[in-house]
């Protein structure tokens, strides 16, 4: 699977506060949620972010709580995967069970810039970073975690599995 999308960039220790502020825990809807992604980070980013676009982070992306709303915010926003230096664990397990494709990169979390094109090849973990001709190297999904993100998340999975 070939993902490619317009880079947006932010720090270290991304707190799921950041991606999806508690005010919003209110609702599950994908929808809602979606309007109101990253805005304490950047209050204008749920107007900017496209469908397709890609997360570039440093480490400790998704810390805090241990709500699904953050990936599901952020895949509902139309972000079609995240790459950081290293994720929250319970982040981690949460993207995967809704089939948010998430790759740790140390050298592609640190020299993808805001604006970048980006193009990851979801089965090799190669990253291709389009606007700086660089290429990086993201930890291989486990093959069971790849099954999540092709079936569209643990639930779905499991109709397949059931069916």
């Amino acid at each position: 699977m070939i993902l490619k999308g317009r880079a947006w960039r932010f720090g270290d220790d991304v707190d799921t506060d950041a991606i999806i502020p508690a005010r919003y825990l209110n609702t599950s809807d994908p929808a809602e949620l979606a309007r109101h992604v990253m805005e304490d980070a950047d209050k204008d980013f749920p107007t900017k972010v496209q469908k397709g676009d890609i997360i570039a982070a440093g480490k400790n992306f998704g810390c805090g709580s241990s709500r699904e709303h953050a990936p599901l915010s952020i895949k509902a926003a139309g972000i079609q995967a995240v790459i950081a230096k290293s994720f929250a664990r319970i982040f981690y397990r949460n993207s995967f069970n809704i089939g948010l494709p998430i790759f740790e990169s140390r050298d592609a979390s640190d020299k993808i810039r805001e604006g970048d094109v980006v193009e990851i090849d979801a089965d090799t973990g190669i990253i291709r970073n389009l606007s700086r001709g660089e290429q990086y190297t993201a930890e291989m999904i486990p093959p069971f975690m790849q099954e999540l993100i092709a079936a569209g998340g643990l639930i779905e999975w499991t109709k397949k599995k059931i069916h």
